[in-house]
């Protein structure tokens, strides 16, 4: 062939092609089988049934044999128990030897020839039946024979006969089930008894569970039976965990017995995990805190009490430290763990390795020790260097977990330590008997997980730095000036590090380091060459644009990390930091006056910095702190002073006015915040001026000025204009309740007047607009009011001014066709007539006779009546025409 193409390039089309059309032809394929299996489904027809079906058994026959052989089974057991408890006494030694030894041999050997003939159920049944006389066999011989043998040492003998016999026995009857798990169980009692019995202490007894779970560990590798195998693991965890346990408690009483019982249990313990891959993390872990335990047990006893902890975490590190002697080079470079070990597992899958296969008597497949020491870079298995640096984690955090009490005690102390506002004492320290030593665990804490380059580890060296220095104060019983210093210090420091955090991500993995570009550089995916060097084959074509994704095609590795951006996950850590160390230096600095001033200024100065040179959601809330700064400021200041109440409310109005002129300047997510909380402490100036009104009506006033200050700006006109409007009207109200004014219209008119004039505005913008939200609420803020008093106001005065208002409203509804005035004037001109006719209706009705009434009302009804009609459609009419106004 003859194409313009590179042969290289024509290859790799036509690899892309072939690739398409066997993909399309596996669809056409699958499609193709369901619908064959969906044309030509068998249906079986229903066969004619003549006679009944018989009822469905309830049970199997192997179950009903299962039972009836379990029945059989414990009812002889009973039986044999009776005869040994109750009979046996009434026989001479002859006969209860012979009873023994028929008894005892038949029922064993009975299940020899059980077995010849398949009846392995019955004789599993007879089996059990058998040791349980041997067992009954054994106790009666002490009460008969060895009445005066020690029971615990009898007991232990006659365990390790029994494990023995029962072991021999069920090794000949290799179908038998029962025998040898039941000779594992027995096996458990000779060496703990046997200790007892010798009169050992514990220590004795720990040693010998511990013997013993060893060799229920051996049992439990080298083994075939999976019965044997169970029963022997459930017996070295429990009898090795309890010898565990009190060489742990040993540890603390008796520090050498301890250390010698629990450094050999963790070497059993980790040689447990390292042939057992798939226990190997959970069997290491017990192994290291066995030797935590072991060696911190030792130190303990070497070192003061104070250092007791500190010497447990110095083990822990140590012990956790061993992660990193089996780090591969992928890990060092970036890789999570464990990549190694998929990548490897690729390789062997695509080379066309042997799955993995089980070993007889291992308990384990074969090949797992060799994957392990792969994984682990050819030193510890990976399971077993997880499980150890575990345990050395756990017990370092709990140190940890020890020595936080003085952060806490740092952190919430202003609290309990403050007798009064500016009273210049000092309550004693909550926390004054804790050791040092807790601040050396921190500083400890501090440096390895500095030295981990991983951005968790990283965002937790930054927390532990700052609690360490917040239980500095409380570790080395600082003065109150040094310790208000270290706390302003502190929050310097975290503020700072939040502001610019780029030097606490150097050493860190250039994945994490990255942030958010390392997701986009690994998304796509490895290269032809790093394929090759996967899989073990041939490098596949790079996929380009025309390169069809198949729907089952894995998706690209991401990152652990992926999405986090280093620089905001540490600016974030120490910033919430900073933020606490904050609260507790004022809370500190209100014991003297002047260390309230210089906390509060330092604290203005370093959120306005983060304000200014921060980024994202801790610029704001940077603003918002430096408000609240400024506020204690002012509050202080007026303190100071000696300002009253209403004074201090009317200084407080300084923050909102500031904050208004900042808002006008800063970016929109900070000038939001800065106004609102500008606004709320207005609101806390007028809540503290509402004790003397006139001072209320001035703070009122001026919270206005600010707000039609603020209505200058385009994009908060339309809020801040009504509140200016709000604050005014309620200036006018209270300096008119202050000066006694009574009149309802003093109150209304105020309102009345700018609803109206904003109500024609909007009408000259919008002709469309309904006369009801244009003039309705203006006119009803004040007829509605007057007309109130209209009714309780003895006078002519009010009722003619009002009448004389709503008259003239009425016809200019009527003259420019607006029903909001046609119906809102005449109803209250209506209402006022009627309250001004009234008295002379009454006294025109009382004069005339007392059939009058009745008669002009009925002759009322008979004019409705002949003209109903009529009166419809002039009723129709006026609702048409009420109808066609705006």
């Amino acid at each position: 062939m003859d194409t313009s193409l590179p042969p290289a390039d024509e290859l790799v089309l036509v690899d892309r092609e072939l690739a398409r059309l066997d993909a399309r032809r596996s669809q056409l394929l699958a499609r193709r089988a369901w619908l064959i299996q969906a044309l030509y489904r068998p249906v079986s027809a229903a066969a004619p049934q003549p006679y009944p079906r018989p009822p469905v058994a309830d049970s199997t026959p192997r179950s009903a044999q299962n039972v009836l052989l379990t029945l059989g089974g414990t009812l002889l057991t009973i039986a044999a128990v009776a005869f040994t408890l109750v009979s046996w006494g009434s026989m001479g030694i002859g006969a209860r030897s012979a009873v023994l030894f028929v008894v005892t041999s038949a029922t064993l050997a009975a299940p020899v020839a059980l077995l010849r003939r398949g009846l392995v159920s019955t004789a599993e049944s007879v089996a059990a039946l058998g040791l349980v006389l041997m067992v009954l066999d054994a106790y009666a011989l002490h009460r008969v024979a060895l009445p005066g043998t020690d029971g615990l040492g009898y007991t232990a003998v006659a365990a390790g006969v029994l494990a023995g016999a029962w072991a021999a026995y069920g090794s000949a009857l290799s179908r038998l089930r029962i025998p040898l798990p039941v000779a594992v169980v027995a096996a458990q009692l000779p060496l703990p008894l046997g200790a007892l019995a010798a009169g050992g202490g514990p220590t004795a007894v720990a040693w010998a569970a511990l013997v013993t779970a060893s060799a229920d560990a051996a049992a439990a590798l080298w083994t075939r039976p999976a019965a044997v195998r169970i029963t022997a693991g459930a017996a070295a965890t429990a009898l090795g965990g309890w010898a565990l346990l009190t060489g742990g408690w040993l540890s603390l009483v008796s520090p050498w017995s301890g250390a010698a019982l629990l450094l050999a249990g963790a070497v059993v313990t980790l040689f447990v995990a390292w042939r057992v891959p798939a226990f190997a993390a959970a069997a290491s872990a017990v192994a290291g805190l066995s030797a935590l335990a072991a060696v911190g047990g030792l130190l303990r006893s070497a070192l003061p009490a104070d250092w007791a902890v500190p010497g447990y975490v110095l083990c822990a590190l140590a012990l956790a430290s061993v992660w990193r002697l089996g780090t591969s080079a992928g890990e060092e470079t970036g890789a999570a763990p464990g990549t190694g070990a998929t990548a490897t597992a690729t390789s062997g899958g695509a080379a066309g390795t042997a799955a993995p296969v089980d070993v007889p008597g291992s308990g384990r497949p074969h090949g797992a020790e060799s994957g392990s020491a792969v994984r682990a870079g050819g030193r510890l298995p990976h399971g077993v260097r997880l499980g150890l640096a575990g345990a050395g984690a756990g017990v370092a955090a709990l140190g940890v977990v020890w020595a936080l009490p003085p952060v806490v005690t740092g952190l919430l102390g202003p609290v309990g330590r403050t007798t009064g506002v500016w009273s210049g004492e000092h309550a004693e320290r909550v926390l004054t008997s804790y050791p040092a030593t807790a601040a050396l665990v921190l500083l400890v804490a501090v440096a390895v997980l500095a030295a981990v380059p991983r951005l968790w580890a990283r965002c937790g060296a930054v927390a532990l730095a700052w609690a360490l220095l917040t239980a500095l104060p409380v570790s080395l019983d600082l003065s109150y000036p040094v310790t208000l210093s270290l706390q302003l210090l502190t929050t310097s420091a975290a503020l700072v590090a939040a502001v610019r955090p780029g030097l606490l991500t150097r050493g860190l993995r250039p994945a994490e380091a990255a942030g958010h570009a390392a997701p986009a550089a690994q998304a796509a995916g490895p290269t032809g060459s790093e394929s090759a060097s996967a899989t073990g084959g041939p490098a596949a074509p790079v996929a380009g644009p025309g390169t069809p994704w198949a729907p089952w095609a894995p998706s690209p590795l991401r990152p652990a990390t992926a999405g986090v951006d280093a620089r905001a996950a540490i600016g974030w850590s120490a910033y919430v930091g900073g933020l606490a160390s904050a609260v507790s230096a004022v809370g500190l600095a209100l014991d003297v006056r002047g260390a309230t001033f210089a906390a509060l200024g330092v604290l203005l100065g370093l959120f306005t910095g983060v304000a200014v040179l921060g980024a994202g959601a801790r610029r704001v809330v940077s603003a918002v702190a430096a408000v609240l700064a400024a506020t204690g400021l002012v509050i202080a200041v007026a303190a100071a002073g000696g300002f009253e109440d209403h004074w201090t409310a009317l200084t407080l109005l300084l923050v909102p006015a500031a904050t208004a002129a900042v808002g006008s300047r800063a970016p929109r997510p900070v000038a939001l915040a800065v106004e609102i909380t500008g606004g709320s402490v207005g609101l806390l100036a007028l809540g503290i001026a509402a004790s003397r009104p006139a001072f209320l009506a001035l703070a009122l006033a001026l919270g206005g000025v600010i707000a039609a200050a603020t209505a200058v700006r385009p994009e908060r006109r339309r809020f801040a204009s009504w509140t200016a409007a709000v604050l005014f009207l309620l200036a006018t109200w209270v300096r008119l309740a202050v000066s006694d004014v009574t009149t309802p219209e003093a109150y209304t008119l105020p309102v009345t007047v700018p609803a109206l004039v904003v109500g024609f505005l909007r009408r000259r913008r919008d002709a469309e607009a309904s006369s009801w939200t244009a003039y309705g609420p203006g006119l009803a803020a004040t007829l509605l009011p007057s007309l109130v008093a209209v009714w309780t106001d003895p006078e002519w005065t009010r009722p003619l001014a009002l009448g004389l208002a709503a008259l003239a409203v009425t016809l200019l509804g009527a003259r420019f066709r607006l029903q909001a005035l046609l119906v809102l004037g005449g109803a209250v001109l209506a209402l006022v007539g009627l309250h001004e006719l009234a008295p002379y209706v009454v006294q025109a009705v009382g004069a005339l006779p007392r059939w009058l009434p009745p008669a002009l009302a009925g002759l009322l009804l008979l004019g409705v009546g002949a003209t109903y009609e009529q009166r419809l459609r002039d009723a129709r009419r006026l609702r048409e025409r009420l109808a066609r106004m705006r």
